[in-house]
């Protein structure tokens, strides 16, 4: 997508909340990797997708600045409340800091760890997750959030077509790409996952979960 159809797609869309732009500019100002923020785009459809799956309980897997969770807290139903997994500690200050700032902080539980030793201490029954995490092991954290998930619950997992990199005919790819074509794989081949992957940014792929395992 060039930056053109970017900035179209932008004017035509809702608005970016003032203190989620501040988030941003505070993201590119301040930290590595700021692609890795969800951004305006991505997260108006992450509001959407929570409104119109209204989860009472959402995981996420990859918190990074907070973006994304700000954006399914501000849909969230009353009483809704999100659990949110971010393995660098030395982000929680400036987490923190930004949830305490939203109106919807409230909405947010922040746990800072590895989800594979947070995900046995959460209490099964979540109708959404979001994942977003390390894509070495996107498959192995998929399958723990699975676990913890509702049948007929939402996952929706970002980065899988990875800047391209999955359709290509190299196989000594590197670990994060088959980590996302593991991943891939094992979705696409799963006949109790319904599952469309929307090329949206660098992938975003929505399952649902027909049955439990």
């Amino acid at each position: 997508m060039d930056n053109a159809i970017e900035d179209y797609i932008s004017a035509h869309i809702d608005p970016e909340p003032e203190n989620l732009r501040r988030l941003g500019r505070d993201v590119h100002l301040r930290l590595l990797y700021p692609r890795m923020c969800s951004g305006h785009l991505q997260g108006r459809l992450l509001r959407m997708l929570t409104m119109m799956i209204a989860p009472s309980r959402v995981l996420e897997v990859g918190t990074y600045a907070g973006y994304s969770a700000l954006c399914v807290a501000e849909a969230l139903p009353d009483g809704g409340v999100i659990d949110t997994v971010e393995i660098d500690d030395e982000m929680e200050d400036f987490i923190r800091a930004r949830f305490a700032a939203s109106p919807h902080g409230a909405k947010i539980r922040l746990h800072i760890g590895d989800i594979g030793d947070v995900a046995p201490t959460l209490t099964p029954g979540y109708d959404m997750a979001f994942i977003d995490g390390n894509k070495r092991t996107y498959l192995e954290t998929f399958n723990m959030v699975r676990k913890l998930m509702n049948p007929g619950a939402f996952v929706l997992a970002d980065n899988t077509l990875w800047d391209g990199k999955v359709v290509d005919p190299q196989t000594n790819h590197d670990p994060q790409t088959r980590g996302i074509c593991s991943f891939n794989d094992f979705v696409a081949a799963d006949p109790t996952l319904e599952k469309v992957i929307v090329p949206l940014r660098d992938g975003l792929t929505i399952i649902r979960i027909k049955s439990e395992l």
